[in-house]
């Protein structure tokens, strides 16, 4: 099972703070023989509608001595797990989280938009230390 990312419990704790149940710590999927792991699974009901979000989300810290490398392994790791959850006809909305100083790093310059537009990313942006969700990117 793969390490958890430093802002994992952040992001639980913000979620949680939103409604969020969590119902996945982390999201297993299988496809053919490949194991993966998706950091969470939450769920929130929808009470006027008697039904639930489902969500998984994908935690990055981009606190790596590379903002390029980072990137990289986030949007591979977020595209593999789209594709997957997609192939399984999963009603789970993939997420990935990353902190305020990420978004204004990588995602508010120009790569990181492109990137977003591109690939159609839904972002949560977060706040460290209020353990606080500060925004969703869809």
């Amino acid at each position: 099972m793969p390490s958890k990312d430093i802002y994992h419990d952040v992001v639980c704790n913000a979620l949680i703070k939103e409604g969020w149940t969590i119902t996945h710590d982390p999201l297993f999927l299988r496809y053919g023989k490949k194991d993966m792991y998706v950091d969470l699974g939450a769920e929130r009901l929808i009470a006027a509608q008697k039904a639930s979000d489902v969500i998984a989300v994908e935690v990055k810290s981009f606190v790596g001595p590379s903002g390029m490398v980072n990137l990289e392994k986030a949007l591979g790791q977020y595209l593999i797990y789209r594709d997957v959850l997609q192939a399984q006809n999963s009603t789970r909305k993939l997420y990935l989280a990353v902190p305020e100083v990420a978004q204004a790093d990588i995602f508010d310059e120009p790569l990181g938009q492109l990137l977003t537009d591109k690939y159609s990313l839904s972002l949560i942006i977060f706040d460290i230390e209020k353990e606080l969700i500060t925004q969703w990117i869809n």
